[in-house]
């Protein structure tokens, strides 16, 4: 509970799914019992409230729980998950904040052009722009190399060009399945083919899930 807010150790479900789910079935009786004993004991004595806190993120369970079967991810999941990610591309990507976009379109480029002073945006190969359109989560992507923006959107908005410090850049448009964009981000920050279905959605949740609590990616 203290690690991961809740009694089922995410390590067993991930790496031990077959054996896990066996036992579970053979001994629902007794896994009830074992989680109703631990319930009690929490009824009776007072508990500090689950937090993940690392660095200037902060995440509670209710913010993991958008994690939660098709449920799109919150902002401080999104951009605390963006930070692993820079750290663990050794910081060779630039993950924007996502409340960039928004304070970008509100104020305009007087309202975040001292969000990256510390920042080399040229020395990045990638730069990750999560944008959050009311109902769901698309993704801007600047390859620095190629010169190129990828927008990846699952509502087939499309864009040809982009006007960018007055010089038209290529935009290619890539349609996804509804998974977390987190993913999308991971796998394109680290170089690891976009190879995943809808199905591997409820794996890939767990695996988020856990690398939030113990705040490092899994290799």
């Amino acid at each position: 509970y203290v690690k991961y807010g809740s009694f089922i150790p995410l390590s067993s479900l991930l790496n031990n799914k077959t054996v896990f789910c066996s036992a579970l079935f053979h001994r629902k009786y007794f896994i009830s019992v074992v989680v109703m004993k631990y319930q009690a004991v929490l009824a009776h004595r007072r508990m500090p409230a689950f937090r993940v806190v690392y660095n200037k993120h902060t995440l509670t369970l209710e913010d993991l729980s958008t994690l939660d079967d098709q449920n799109w991810l919150n902002d401080q999941v999104m951009n605390m998950y963006g930070e692993l990610i820079m750290e663990s591309a050794q910081h060779k990507v630039h993950f924007f904040n996502s409340f960039f976009h928004r304070q970008l379109m509100t104020k305009g480029y007087e309202g975040v052009k001292r969000w990256t002073r510390k920042v080399d945006l040229f020395s990045k190969a990638l730069l990750l722009v999560p944008i959050h359109l009311e109902i769901h989560w698309c993704l801007v992507m600047a390859d620095t190399a190629s010169k190129r923006i990828h927008l990846y959107d699952s509502q087939g908005i499309v864009f040809k060009e982009c006007n960018l410090n007055k010089v038209l850049l290529p935009v290619s448009l890539t349609l996804f399945i509804r998974v977390p964009l987190s993913q999308y981000c991971r796998c394109l920050a680290l170089g690891k083919p976009l190879q995943f279905s809808q199905g591997d959605m409820p794996t890939v949740r767990k695996r988020i899930y856990r690398e939030l609590c113990e705040c490092k990616l899994q290799d």
